[in-house]
Protein backbone atom coordinates (compact mmCIF):
# COMPACT_ATOMS: atom_id res chain seq x y z
CA UNK A 1 0.00 0.00 0.00
CA UNK A 2 1.75 3.38 -0.95
CA UNK A 3 -0.11 5.51 1.13
CA UNK A 4 -1.03 4.94 4.74
CA UNK A 5 -5.26 4.14 5.21
CA UNK A 6 -6.45 5.85 8.44
CA UNK A 7 -10.00 6.05 9.73
CA UNK A 8 -10.83 9.85 11.58
CA UNK A 9 -13.11 10.95 13.48
CA UNK A 10 -15.79 9.61 11.13
CA UNK A 11 -14.40 6.93 8.24
CA UNK A 12 -11.48 7.39 5.85
CA UNK A 13 -10.60 10.65 4.13
CA UNK A 14 -8.21 12.32 1.40
CA UNK A 15 -7.02 13.94 -1.40
CA UNK A 16 -8.72 12.48 -4.65
CA UNK A 17 -6.13 10.77 -7.26
CA UNK A 18 -3.01 11.76 -4.65
CA UNK A 19 -3.87 9.40 -1.48
CA UNK A 20 -8.06 8.83 -2.21
CA UNK A 21 -7.58 6.64 -5.45
CA UNK A 22 -9.23 3.44 -6.93
CA UNK A 23 -6.54 0.86 -5.13
CA UNK A 24 -7.13 2.48 -1.96
CA UNK A 25 -10.69 2.24 -2.36
CA UNK A 26 -10.29 -1.20 -2.97
CA UNK A 27 -8.05 -2.01 -0.32
CA UNK A 28 -10.30 -0.36 2.17
CA UNK A 29 -13.09 -2.48 0.66
CA UNK A 30 -11.79 -5.88 0.94
CA UNK A 31 -10.85 -5.07 4.52
CA UNK A 32 -14.88 -4.39 4.99
CA UNK A 33 -15.73 -7.50 3.07
CA UNK A 34 -13.93 -9.92 5.44
CA UNK A 35 -15.01 -7.99 8.56
CA UNK A 36 -18.12 -9.36 7.36
CA UNK A 37 -16.96 -12.72 6.76
CA UNK A 38 -15.60 -13.16 10.38
CA UNK A 39 -18.84 -11.22 12.32
CA UNK A 40 -20.95 -13.40 10.35
CA UNK A 41 -22.63 -10.81 8.96
CA UNK A 42 -22.08 -11.33 5.20
CA UNK A 43 -25.15 -12.81 4.18
CA UNK A 44 -27.12 -9.74 5.39
CA UNK A 45 -25.66 -8.03 2.37
CA UNK A 46 -24.24 -4.63 2.13
CA UNK A 47 -25.97 -1.14 1.57
CA UNK A 48 -23.54 1.04 -0.70
CA UNK A 49 -24.04 5.03 -0.96
CA UNK A 50 -22.58 7.79 -2.52
CA UNK A 51 -22.66 11.70 -2.47
CA UNK A 52 -22.58 14.67 -5.38
CA UNK A 53 -18.61 14.55 -5.20
CA UNK A 54 -16.19 14.25 -8.18
CA UNK A 55 -16.41 10.95 -9.05
CA UNK A 56 -18.24 9.39 -5.70
CA UNK A 57 -20.56 7.03 -8.31
CA UNK A 58 -17.44 5.45 -9.78
CA UNK A 59 -15.87 4.76 -6.15
CA UNK A 60 -19.42 3.17 -4.89
CA UNK A 61 -18.94 0.90 -7.93
CA UNK A 62 -15.82 0.14 -7.58
CA UNK A 63 -16.77 -0.62 -4.00
CA UNK A 64 -19.76 -2.75 -5.35
CA UNK A 65 -17.41 -4.78 -7.35
CA UNK A 66 -15.23 -5.99 -4.54
CA UNK A 67 -17.93 -6.96 -2.08
CA UNK A 68 -19.73 -8.90 -4.84
CA UNK A 69 -16.25 -10.69 -5.84
CA UNK A 70 -16.45 -11.25 -2.23
CA UNK A 71 -20.00 -12.67 -2.46
CA UNK A 72 -21.74 -10.50 -0.80
CA UNK A 73 -24.99 -8.93 -1.96
CA UNK A 74 -24.53 -4.99 -2.08
CA UNK A 75 -27.47 -2.81 -2.17
CA UNK A 76 -26.32 -0.09 -4.67
CA UNK A 77 -28.02 3.36 -4.33
CA UNK A 78 -29.61 4.53 -8.05
CA UNK A 79 -28.29 8.48 -7.17
CA UNK A 80 -26.53 10.49 -4.95
CA UNK A 81 -28.04 9.61 -1.55
CA UNK A 82 -28.09 11.71 2.11
CA UNK A 83 -26.19 9.33 4.62
CA UNK A 84 -29.24 9.60 6.73
CA UNK A 85 -31.07 8.00 4.12
CA UNK A 86 -28.26 5.59 3.38
CA UNK A 87 -28.52 4.40 6.91
CA UNK A 88 -32.06 3.79 7.25
CA UNK A 89 -31.87 1.42 3.90
CA UNK A 90 -29.81 -0.76 6.44
CA UNK A 91 -32.87 -0.86 8.83
CA UNK A 92 -35.20 -1.44 6.02
CA UNK A 93 -32.98 -4.07 4.15
CA UNK A 94 -31.63 -5.52 7.58
CA UNK A 95 -28.28 -5.29 5.72
CA UNK A 96 -24.64 -5.90 7.65
CA UNK A 97 -24.07 -1.99 7.09
CA UNK A 98 -23.37 0.40 4.60
CA UNK A 99 -20.33 1.67 3.13
CA UNK A 100 -20.90 5.21 1.84
CA UNK A 101 -18.75 7.28 -0.42
CA UNK A 102 -18.19 10.82 0.88
CA UNK A 103 -16.18 13.19 2.29
CA UNK A 104 -18.85 15.14 3.92
CA UNK A 105 -18.09 18.93 4.96
CA UNK A 106 -14.50 18.53 3.77
CA UNK A 107 -12.78 20.69 0.72
CA UNK A 108 -14.13 19.54 -2.60
CA UNK A 109 -10.33 17.85 -3.47
CA UNK A 110 -11.38 15.22 -0.67
CA UNK A 111 -13.31 12.04 -0.76
CA UNK A 112 -13.89 9.19 1.60
CA UNK A 113 -15.47 6.19 2.87
CA UNK A 114 -17.66 6.12 5.57
CA UNK A 115 -18.52 2.20 7.14
CA UNK A 116 -21.86 2.32 8.95
CA UNK A 117 -22.55 -1.31 11.08
CA UNK A 118 -25.44 -2.95 11.48
CA UNK A 119 -26.65 -0.85 13.80
CA UNK A 120 -26.84 2.30 11.62
CA UNK A 121 -25.00 4.37 13.22
CA UNK A 122 -21.20 5.85 13.20
CA UNK A 123 -18.90 2.71 13.70
CA UNK A 124 -17.71 2.76 17.02
CA UNK A 125 -14.14 2.69 17.56
CA UNK A 126 -13.47 -1.08 18.75
CA UNK A 127 -15.14 -1.51 14.58
CA UNK A 128 -12.86 0.53 13.04
CA UNK A 129 -9.82 -0.75 14.92
CA UNK A 130 -11.13 -3.97 13.65
CA UNK A 131 -11.32 -2.92 9.90
CA UNK A 132 -8.07 -1.23 10.03
CA UNK A 133 -6.14 -4.62 11.15
CA UNK A 134 -7.76 -6.25 8.10
CA UNK A 135 -6.15 -3.63 5.70
CA UNK A 136 -3.99 -5.13 3.11
CA UNK A 137 -4.46 -9.07 5.39
CA UNK A 138 -5.85 -10.23 2.00
CA UNK A 139 -5.50 -10.00 -2.02
CA UNK A 140 -8.07 -7.65 -3.18
CA UNK A 141 -10.80 -9.61 -4.97
CA UNK A 142 -12.93 -7.78 -8.14
CA UNK A 143 -15.92 -8.78 -10.09
CA UNK A 144 -17.20 -6.79 -13.04
CA UNK A 145 -20.06 -4.68 -12.25
CA UNK A 146 -22.06 -6.22 -15.42
CA UNK A 147 -20.93 -9.99 -14.38
CA UNK A 148 -21.92 -9.05 -10.88
CA UNK A 149 -25.82 -7.86 -11.66
CA UNK A 150 -26.35 -10.69 -13.88
CA UNK A 151 -25.74 -12.59 -10.89
CA UNK A 152 -27.81 -10.52 -8.86
CA UNK A 153 -25.16 -10.00 -6.36
CA UNK A 154 -25.31 -6.16 -7.23
CA UNK A 155 -29.52 -5.09 -6.78
CA UNK A 156 -29.75 -1.01 -7.08
CA UNK A 157 -32.00 0.31 -4.13
CA UNK A 158 -34.03 3.51 -4.32
CA UNK A 159 -34.40 4.16 -0.15
CA UNK A 160 -36.32 7.61 -0.34
CA UNK A 161 -39.58 6.10 0.41
CA UNK A 162 -39.09 4.58 3.34
CA UNK A 163 -37.11 7.01 4.59
CA UNK A 164 -40.18 9.17 3.95
CA UNK A 165 -42.37 6.83 5.27
CA UNK A 166 -40.18 7.09 8.65
CA UNK A 167 -39.95 11.06 9.13
CA UNK A 168 -43.65 11.30 8.80
CA UNK A 169 -43.69 9.17 11.64
CA UNK A 170 -41.19 11.97 13.57
CA UNK A 171 -42.72 15.03 12.45
CA UNK A 172 -46.52 16.31 11.80
CA UNK A 173 -45.15 17.46 8.17
CA UNK A 174 -48.73 18.56 7.86
CA UNK A 175 -48.51 21.25 10.54
CA UNK A 176 -45.80 23.07 8.98
CA UNK A 177 -47.13 22.63 5.51
CA UNK A 178 -50.11 24.31 6.58
CA UNK A 179 -48.15 27.38 8.26
CA UNK A 180 -47.70 29.54 5.32
CA UNK A 181 -44.04 30.41 5.73
CA UNK A 182 -41.37 30.17 3.29
CA UNK A 183 -38.48 28.19 3.76
CA UNK A 184 -35.13 28.99 2.11
CA UNK A 185 -33.17 25.64 2.10
CA UNK A 186 -29.53 25.26 0.96
CA UNK A 187 -28.40 21.76 0.27
CA UNK A 188 -24.46 23.15 -0.88
CA UNK A 189 -24.83 21.12 -3.80
CA UNK A 190 -24.52 18.62 -2.02
CA UNK A 191 -26.72 14.49 -1.45
CA UNK A 192 -29.61 16.37 0.24
CA UNK A 193 -30.99 18.09 -2.47
CA UNK A 194 -34.57 18.09 -2.86
CA UNK A 195 -35.80 16.55 0.39
CA UNK A 196 -37.40 19.36 1.97
CA UNK A 197 -39.17 20.62 -0.97
CA UNK A 198 -40.27 16.46 -1.68
CA UNK A 199 -41.70 16.78 2.38
CA UNK A 200 -43.09 19.81 2.39
CA UNK A 201 -44.65 19.64 -0.66
CA UNK A 202 -48.64 20.76 -0.85
CA UNK A 203 -49.50 22.98 1.18
CA UNK A 204 -49.18 26.56 2.17
CA UNK A 205 -45.86 27.09 3.07
CA UNK A 206 -43.28 27.80 0.45
CA UNK A 207 -39.90 25.89 -0.12
CA UNK A 208 -37.35 27.65 -1.98
CA UNK A 209 -34.14 26.01 -3.33
CA UNK A 210 -29.97 26.81 -3.32
CA UNK A 211 -27.48 25.36 -4.40
CA UNK A 212 -29.53 22.35 -5.13
CA UNK A 213 -28.02 21.42 -8.63
CA UNK A 214 -24.07 18.94 -9.16
CA UNK A 215 -20.89 20.88 -8.52
CA UNK A 216 -18.16 19.62 -7.26
CA UNK A 217 -16.20 22.11 -6.84
CA UNK A 218 -18.83 23.61 -4.42
CA UNK A 219 -18.62 27.33 -5.81
CA UNK A 220 -19.08 29.99 -3.72
CA UNK A 221 -17.60 27.95 -0.34
CA UNK A 222 -14.34 26.58 1.33
CA UNK A 223 -16.42 23.38 1.43
CA UNK A 224 -20.11 22.23 1.67
CA UNK A 225 -20.28 22.91 5.71
CA UNK A 226 -23.42 24.77 6.70
CA UNK A 227 -21.13 27.21 9.05
CA UNK A 228 -21.85 31.11 9.15
CA UNK A 229 -18.54 31.58 6.32
CA UNK A 230 -20.25 29.33 3.97
CA UNK A 231 -23.83 30.73 4.19
CA UNK A 232 -23.17 34.17 2.75
CA UNK A 233 -25.66 33.39 -0.30
CA UNK A 234 -28.28 31.60 2.31
CA UNK A 235 -28.25 34.59 4.27
CA UNK A 236 -28.21 37.49 1.64
CA UNK A 237 -31.55 35.80 0.11
CA UNK A 238 -33.51 34.96 3.60
CA UNK A 239 -32.86 38.47 3.79
CA UNK A 240 -34.01 40.20 1.12
CA UNK A 241 -36.91 37.85 0.88
CA UNK A 242 -38.30 38.02 4.16
CA UNK A 243 -38.43 34.24 4.17
CA UNK A 244 -39.18 32.82 7.94
CA UNK A 245 -35.80 30.56 7.95
CA UNK A 246 -33.01 29.19 6.35
CA UNK A 247 -32.01 25.95 6.53
CA UNK A 248 -28.39 24.03 5.12
CA UNK A 249 -27.33 20.95 4.78
CA UNK A 250 -23.67 19.45 4.48
CA UNK A 251 -22.28 17.73 1.59
CA UNK A 252 -23.90 14.18 2.82
CA UNK A 253 -26.77 15.85 4.64
CA UNK A 254 -25.99 14.93 8.26
CA UNK A 255 -25.64 18.40 9.22
CA UNK A 256 -27.95 21.28 9.66
CA UNK A 257 -27.41 24.94 9.66
CA UNK A 258 -29.79 27.59 10.80
CA UNK A 259 -30.17 31.05 9.84
CA UNK A 260 -33.02 33.12 11.63
CA UNK A 261 -35.47 35.56 10.01
CA UNK A 262 -33.21 38.10 10.04
CA UNK A 263 -30.68 36.74 8.14
CA UNK A 264 -28.12 35.86 10.92
CA UNK A 265 -26.15 32.78 11.11
CA UNK A 266 -27.49 30.90 14.46
CA UNK A 267 -24.60 28.77 15.38
CA UNK A 268 -24.59 24.67 15.75
CA UNK A 269 -24.34 25.12 19.70
CA UNK A 270 -27.28 26.95 20.03
CA UNK A 271 -28.92 24.66 17.31
CA UNK A 272 -28.11 21.85 19.62
CA UNK A 273 -29.91 24.01 22.96
CA UNK A 274 -32.47 24.23 20.80
CA UNK A 275 -33.40 20.79 19.63
CA UNK A 276 -32.79 19.18 23.15
CA UNK A 277 -35.23 22.11 24.48
CA UNK A 278 -37.89 21.07 21.87
CA UNK A 279 -37.42 17.26 22.94
CA UNK A 280 -37.74 18.04 26.56
CA UNK A 281 -40.37 21.11 26.44
CA UNK A 282 -42.45 20.70 23.46
CA UNK A 283 -42.31 16.50 22.97
CA UNK A 284 -41.67 15.92 26.95
CA UNK A 285 -39.63 13.49 26.32
CA UNK A 286 -37.26 12.14 29.55
CA UNK A 287 -34.22 10.25 29.01
CA UNK A 288 -30.03 11.20 28.76
CA UNK A 289 -28.65 13.57 26.91
CA UNK A 290 -25.06 12.48 24.86
CA UNK A 291 -22.71 15.38 23.49
CA UNK A 292 -18.73 16.03 22.11
CA UNK A 293 -16.59 17.85 24.75
CA UNK A 294 -16.47 20.64 21.74
CA UNK A 295 -19.90 21.29 22.33
CA UNK A 296 -22.77 23.37 24.48
CA UNK A 297 -23.02 23.93 27.94
CA UNK A 298 -26.59 24.82 27.25
CA UNK A 299 -27.25 21.40 27.52
CA UNK A 300 -25.94 20.72 31.00
CA UNK A 301 -27.74 23.27 32.01
CA UNK A 302 -31.41 22.06 30.24
CA UNK A 303 -30.42 18.50 31.69
CA UNK A 304 -30.03 20.31 35.33
CA UNK A 305 -33.86 22.07 34.65
CA UNK A 306 -35.11 18.79 33.75
CA UNK A 307 -33.63 16.45 36.02
CA UNK A 308 -32.20 14.01 33.03
CA UNK A 309 -28.52 12.83 32.62
CA UNK A 310 -25.88 13.76 30.88
CA UNK A 311 -22.89 12.45 28.99
CA UNK A 312 -19.73 13.81 26.99
CA UNK A 313 -18.00 11.94 24.90
CA UNK A 314 -14.53 12.78 22.82
CA UNK A 315 -15.40 14.22 19.42
CA UNK A 316 -17.18 12.33 16.88
CA UNK A 317 -20.16 9.85 16.40
CA UNK A 318 -18.34 7.20 16.35
CA UNK A 319 -18.20 7.61 20.62
CA UNK A 320 -21.41 9.53 20.35
CA UNK A 321 -23.47 6.99 18.57
CA UNK A 322 -22.06 4.27 20.90
CA UNK A 323 -23.52 5.89 24.24
CA UNK A 324 -26.65 7.17 22.86
CA UNK A 325 -27.26 3.30 22.43
CA UNK A 326 -25.39 2.44 25.50
CA UNK A 327 -27.86 4.93 27.66
CA UNK A 328 -30.97 5.16 25.66
CA UNK A 329 -30.87 8.68 24.95
CA UNK A 330 -33.12 11.07 23.46
CA UNK A 331 -30.46 12.80 21.40
CA UNK A 332 -26.68 13.38 20.98
CA UNK A 333 -25.09 16.03 19.44
CA UNK A 334 -21.46 17.90 17.78
CA UNK A 335 -20.31 21.11 17.92
CA UNK A 336 -20.15 20.68 13.72
CA UNK A 337 -23.91 20.45 13.40
CA UNK A 338 -24.32 16.97 13.87
CA UNK A 339 -27.52 15.51 16.03
CA UNK A 340 -29.35 12.34 16.29
CA UNK A 341 -32.44 11.87 17.84
CA UNK A 342 -34.10 8.53 19.55
CA UNK A 343 -36.74 6.43 17.47
CA UNK A 344 -35.01 7.04 14.12
CA UNK A 345 -31.35 6.85 14.14
CA UNK A 346 -28.26 6.70 16.51
CA UNK A 347 -26.47 8.96 13.92
CA UNK A 348 -26.92 12.19 12.34
CA UNK A 349 -29.56 13.43 10.45
CA UNK A 350 -29.75 17.07 9.09
CA UNK A 351 -33.11 16.26 7.52
CA UNK A 352 -34.76 15.63 10.39
CA UNK A 353 -32.94 17.88 12.48
CA UNK A 354 -33.99 20.55 10.07
CA UNK A 355 -37.93 19.58 9.84
CA UNK A 356 -37.51 19.34 13.90
CA UNK A 357 -36.58 23.03 14.54
CA UNK A 358 -39.36 23.98 11.79
CA UNK A 359 -42.04 22.01 14.42
CA UNK A 360 -40.10 23.69 17.36
CA UNK A 361 -40.73 27.40 15.82
CA UNK A 362 -44.56 26.65 15.11
CA UNK A 363 -45.69 24.85 18.78
CA UNK A 364 -43.50 27.88 20.21
CA UNK A 365 -45.26 30.34 18.09
CA UNK A 366 -42.66 32.25 17.26
CA UNK A 367 -39.90 33.02 15.09
CA UNK A 368 -36.27 31.60 15.21
CA UNK A 369 -34.99 34.39 16.64
CA UNK A 370 -37.60 34.62 19.27
CA UNK A 371 -37.39 31.12 19.97
CA UNK A 372 -33.76 31.34 20.39
CA UNK A 373 -34.46 34.10 23.29
CA UNK A 374 -36.88 31.32 24.94
CA UNK A 375 -34.40 29.25 24.66
CA UNK A 376 -31.82 32.12 26.63
CA UNK A 377 -34.43 32.23 28.82
CA UNK A 378 -34.13 29.34 30.38
CA UNK A 379 -30.01 28.60 30.37
CA UNK A 380 -28.88 32.34 30.29
CA UNK A 381 -27.04 33.81 27.09
CA UNK A 382 -23.95 31.81 25.09
CA UNK A 383 -21.75 32.89 22.67
CA UNK A 384 -19.34 30.35 20.67
CA UNK A 385 -17.15 30.51 18.09
CA UNK A 386 -13.96 28.62 16.48
CA UNK A 387 -10.75 28.87 14.52
CA UNK A 388 -9.70 27.17 11.92
CA UNK A 389 -5.90 26.95 11.48
CA UNK A 390 -3.87 25.37 8.96
CA UNK A 391 -0.29 24.64 10.20
CA UNK A 392 2.82 22.99 8.71
CA UNK A 393 3.00 19.48 8.97
CA UNK A 394 5.88 19.15 10.74
CA UNK A 395 4.89 21.56 13.32
CA UNK A 396 2.59 18.88 14.38
CA UNK A 397 4.04 17.42 17.34
CA UNK A 398 5.90 20.24 18.52
CA UNK A 399 1.91 22.24 18.46
CA UNK A 400 1.47 19.12 20.42
CA UNK A 401 3.92 19.61 23.09
CA UNK A 402 3.07 22.80 23.79
CA UNK A 403 -0.38 22.48 24.27
CA UNK A 404 0.11 19.42 26.61
CA UNK A 405 2.92 20.94 28.55
CA UNK A 406 0.76 24.13 29.02
CA UNK A 407 -1.50 23.99 32.86
CA UNK A 408 -2.82 27.59 32.75
CA UNK A 409 -4.28 28.66 36.37
CA UNK A 410 -6.03 31.30 34.72
CA UNK A 411 -6.89 32.06 31.15
CA UNK A 412 -8.61 35.86 30.21
CA UNK A 413 -8.63 36.85 33.82
CA UNK A 414 -10.45 33.40 34.91
CA UNK A 415 -9.68 30.63 37.06
CA UNK A 416 -9.17 26.96 35.10
CA UNK A 417 -11.35 24.57 37.42
CA UNK A 418 -10.37 21.31 35.21
CA UNK A 419 -8.65 20.66 32.17
CA UNK A 420 -10.20 17.31 30.16
CA UNK A 421 -7.29 15.44 27.72
CA UNK A 422 -9.93 13.04 26.57
CA UNK A 423 -9.77 13.56 22.71
CA UNK A 424 -8.26 17.47 23.05
CA UNK A 425 -7.38 19.67 25.19
CA UNK A 426 -10.34 21.37 26.95
CA UNK A 427 -10.46 23.89 29.83
CA UNK A 428 -13.33 24.55 32.30
CA UNK A 429 -13.15 28.18 33.79
CA UNK A 430 -14.51 29.21 37.25
CA UNK A 431 -17.95 31.34 35.12
CA UNK A 432 -18.79 28.11 32.95
CA UNK A 433 -17.45 29.00 30.05
CA UNK A 434 -14.78 26.78 28.57
CA UNK A 435 -11.95 26.61 25.72
CA UNK A 436 -11.06 23.34 23.62
CA UNK A 437 -7.64 22.92 21.30
CA UNK A 438 -7.63 20.04 19.62
CA UNK A 439 -6.64 18.62 16.03
CA UNK A 440 -9.21 17.93 13.58
CA UNK A 441 -9.68 14.27 12.88
CA UNK A 442 -10.76 14.64 8.94
CA UNK A 443 -8.50 17.05 8.17
CA UNK A 444 -4.85 19.18 8.38
CA UNK A 445 -6.50 21.70 10.64
CA UNK A 446 -5.66 23.19 14.55
CA UNK A 447 -9.31 23.45 15.96
CA UNK A 448 -9.77 26.31 18.56
CA UNK A 449 -13.16 26.43 20.48
CA UNK A 450 -14.41 28.44 22.86
CA UNK A 451 -18.32 29.19 24.52
CA UNK A 452 -18.80 31.95 27.04
CA UNK A 453 -21.50 34.19 28.89
CA UNK A 454 -20.23 37.70 27.31
CA UNK A 455 -19.19 38.00 23.72
CA UNK A 456 -16.36 40.05 24.72
CA UNK A 457 -14.76 36.96 26.12
CA UNK A 458 -14.94 34.96 23.14
CA UNK A 459 -12.08 36.84 21.09
CA UNK A 460 -10.07 37.10 24.38
CA UNK A 461 -10.10 32.97 24.76
CA UNK A 462 -9.00 31.85 21.33
CA UNK A 463 -6.22 34.37 21.58
CA UNK A 464 -5.77 32.64 24.38
CA UNK A 465 -5.63 29.17 23.13
CA UNK A 466 -3.68 30.44 20.14
CA UNK A 467 -0.94 31.79 22.57
CA UNK A 468 -0.66 27.94 24.49
CA UNK A 469 -1.01 26.06 20.89
CA UNK A 470 2.13 29.05 19.56
CA UNK A 471 0.10 29.56 16.33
Amino acid sequence: MATPIKFGTDGWRAVIAEDYTFENVRIVTQAVADYLHDSGLASRGLVVGYDTRFGSERFALATAEVLAANGIHVYLTEKATPTPVVCWSILTKKAGGAAIITASHNPPTDNGYKYKPEYAGSASPEVVAKLEERLERNPVKRMAAKDAEKQGLIERINGTPEYVAQIKQMVDLDAIKRAGWTVIIDAMYGAGAGYLPLLLDGGATEVVPLNDTRNPLFPGMRSPEPIDDNLTKLKRVVRESGAYAGLAFDGDADRVGLVDEKGRFVDQLRVFGLLAYYLLEVKGWRGPIVKSLSTTSMVNRLAEIYNVPIYETPVGFKHIGPKMIETNAIIGGEESGGFAIAKHLPERDGILSALLLLDLFLKRGKTPSETLDELFSKVGPHFYDRLDITYPADQRDAILKRVDAARPDALAGMAVSNINTQGGYKYYLSDGSWLLIRFSGTEPLLRIYTETRSPELVEKLLAEGRVLAGV
